[in-house]
């Protein structure tokens, strides 16, 4: 019995020591993090050196480049490019849209963009009735009749009350993604889509839309909120309200690029790998700064923090710089594929792509115990702000890798101002804070030591 007991005493300070240094090599990690990262002067190159980055794009296969280069000379074990055939649309000249001889108006000029997979309209432009609707429901209950020949405006606001943003976000977006396909069979001639924000603004939000092989193919555009309010009122004015949209997009065929990935090798269980994640792509309105830029840089910055701190992994530790999440997924598709054509194992996938804002916590689809797990981890976490570990989806490249046996994890920023920026030319470098965005690299580092350091179970 005292044996037992010596036993239990000596279990117990060992956890007590093993959580002790945990808590120090957390601290430890924030401190390298917020005084010596790099993460924010990367994120400068990528956004004022290169640019916007859509699938295809000369910027992106820059970016390629850039990624690549950035992670050899972090002294990483392996730097390798995975080839990708992509989608390859283009925006072509500015969007025009305007009121056509409204009653109060006039001719004002509206704010639009297209929509990211559309059609242009023809080369003269499109002017027609428009007529406003919520929800697709509204478009049977109006018919043909009412429809045919006419713009389908979707004035359907992200919803307020849902304090965590992409909650609203989803709550709105099918009225961009599915809106063509919806409007089309009633004779629509094109589709104007409130902005998937929060707030109001100028700002006209792209993203991607979807067509379907069976339906007719008319353009799609986004309007600003403030726009999209004016049309609102008009509409409760005037008797009707003519716009005319002109847009030049088109899609060209598929290119090739690449996923880029970094890697250290495991000490210990080389065959256990650890992936952090981003997407190198983006919109082509502003810099993607914050979608998402701000992940591809706090994902490299796992393993120059590993390096700098000169911390030898147990496991194999992994960087992937996604190509195509915006309009496609092939480059998560495609490393998916390769991971089970070559037998890898992720014990655990993390992925940041929802802004560079202060951390808030981490969603988490896998078992139940590794939750728990985690779970066990927190207090190391609150004292820099970091208050949930909680089940949820992870991210759009990662959730690839399901497979029964991966963690995959979602990193989670304060949501309050990322719709400001979403797919807009205001998502550039200068609306990032460095202290948030640093104060994410560390938190993803922290979780992915503690992982490496304990596994999951």
């Amino acid at each position: 019995m005292q044996w037992i007991f010596l036993s239990l005493i000596t279990i117990s300070l060992s956890f007590l020591s093993a959580q002790k240094t945990d808590e120090q090599m957390i601290a430890q990690i924030f401190e390298t993090a917020l005084t010596q990262g790099h993460s924010y002067e990367n994120l400068r190159e990528l956004c004022k050196d290169i640019g916007p980055r859509l699938s295809g794009s000369d910027n992106a296969a820059k970016a390629v480049e850039w990624g690549q280069k950035k992670l050899q000379e972090m002294g990483v074990d392996r730097v390798f490019l995975q080839k990708v055939m992509v989608p390859h649309w283009i925006r072509g000249e500015k969007e025009k849209a305007h009121l056509v001889n409204s009653a109060s108006l006039g001719d004002q000029t509206l704010n639009i963009c297209a929509l990211g997979g559309s059609i242009s309209t023809d080369k003269t432009g499109v002017s027609a009735e428009i007529i406003e609707v919520q929800e697709f429901s509204e478009l049977a209950k109006l018919g043909k009749e009412k429809i045919q020949g006419k713009i389908v405006f979707y004035n359907r606001p992200m919803n307020p009350t849902h304090i965590n943003a992409f909650r609203a976000y989803s709550s709105a977006v099918s009225q961009r993604s599915m809106g063509a396909v919806e409007a089309a069979p009633y004779g629509a001639v094109a589709v104007i889509v409130r902005s998937m924000n929060l707030r109001i603004d100028e700002y006209p939000h792209t993203g991607g839309m979807r067509y379907k092989e069976e339906v007719t193919k008319i353009p799609a555009a986004a309007i600003s909120t403030q726009d999209a309010q004016l049309l609102h009122q008009l509409l409760a004015k005037e008797k009707s309200v003519t716009v005319y949209m002109k847009m030049s997009c088109q899609t060209l065929p598929d290119a090739p690029s690449y996923n880029v990935v970094g890697e250290i090798t495991g000490s210990e269980f080389p065959e256990e790998i650890i992936a952090v994640g981003g997407h190198l792509d983006s919109w082509d309105l502003g810099e993607g700064a914050h979608d998402d830029g701000a992940g591809c840089v706090q994902s490299m910055e796992v393993l120059r923090l590993f390096k700098a701190m000169k911390i030898k992994p147990k496991r194999t530790l992994r960087t992937v710089l996604f190509m195509n999440e915006e309009n496609g997924l092939r480059g998560a598709l495609e490393y998916a594929r390769l991971a089970k054509e070559n037998k890898e194992f992720h014990l655990a996938a993390i992925e940041s792509d929802s802004g560079g804002f202060t951390p808030r916590g981490f969603t988490v689809d896998g078992k139940q115990s590794k939750l728990q797990q985690m779970l066990s981890w927190l207090p190391h976490f609150i004292p820099y702000g970091i208050y949930y570990f909680a089940e949820g989806r992870s991210g759009a490249d990662v959730s690839q890798l399901k497979d029964g046996r991966a963690t995959l994890m979602g990193f989670k920023p304060d949501s309050q101002r990322y719709f400001d920026y979403h797919h807009a030319s205001t998502d550039v470098f200068e609306a990032i804070n460095k202290r948030e965005l640093e104060l994410g690299s560390a938190a993803i580092t922290g979780l992915v030591y503690l992982i490496d350091q304990h596994g999951l179970k």
